[in-house]
């Protein structure tokens, strides 16, 4: 079995993807917008462009997002996506590139149980966690 995030953006999905290619070096790996699904699957003109289903990976960790249509979107809330991040260096900008336009909830910083922690919303309305793990933890 495997577990995946499945992610759904308020129309920025394709945004969003390939901001996480250029500062999290995350690779996308499929992208299918509205446009291309069958004629039988009929989609409002302004949404053929939209992204139906991509899937990118990181580290080859998979994260699947898509577009939400507007009368089904929310807010996403009661979860956040966590990286954990071995160097303390590293993880300090992968933090400061997903805060970057997005909201800080705890500054990225040394606690009890690791090298360095901070959560954020990114600007395209994602929760994140990085993590960089103290010794033994």
């Amino acid at each position: 079995m495997q577990v995946n995030p499945y992610l759904f953006y308020n129309g920025n999905c394709e945004a969003a993807l390939k901001y996480y290619e250029k500062v999290l070096g995350a690779k996308i790996e499929a992208m299918l917008t509205h446009e291309q699904a069958p004629e039988s699957m009929p989609v409002a003109p302004d949404w053929k462009k939209k992204i139906m289903h991509a899937k990118i990976t990181l580290d080859g960790e998979i994260i699947m997002a898509s577009d939400s249509p507007p009368e089904y979107f929310h807010k996403p809330q009661g979860f956040a996506v966590s990286l954990t991040v071995e160097d303390p260096a590293d993880g300090e900008r992968k933090f400061k590139a997903l805060a970057e336009g997005g909201t800080v909830t705890m500054a990225f910083t040394p606690t009890f149980w690791a090298k360095g922690f901070g959560m954020c919303v990114d600007q395209f309305g994602i929760p994140w966690m990085v993590n960089c793990p103290a010794e033994g933890m």
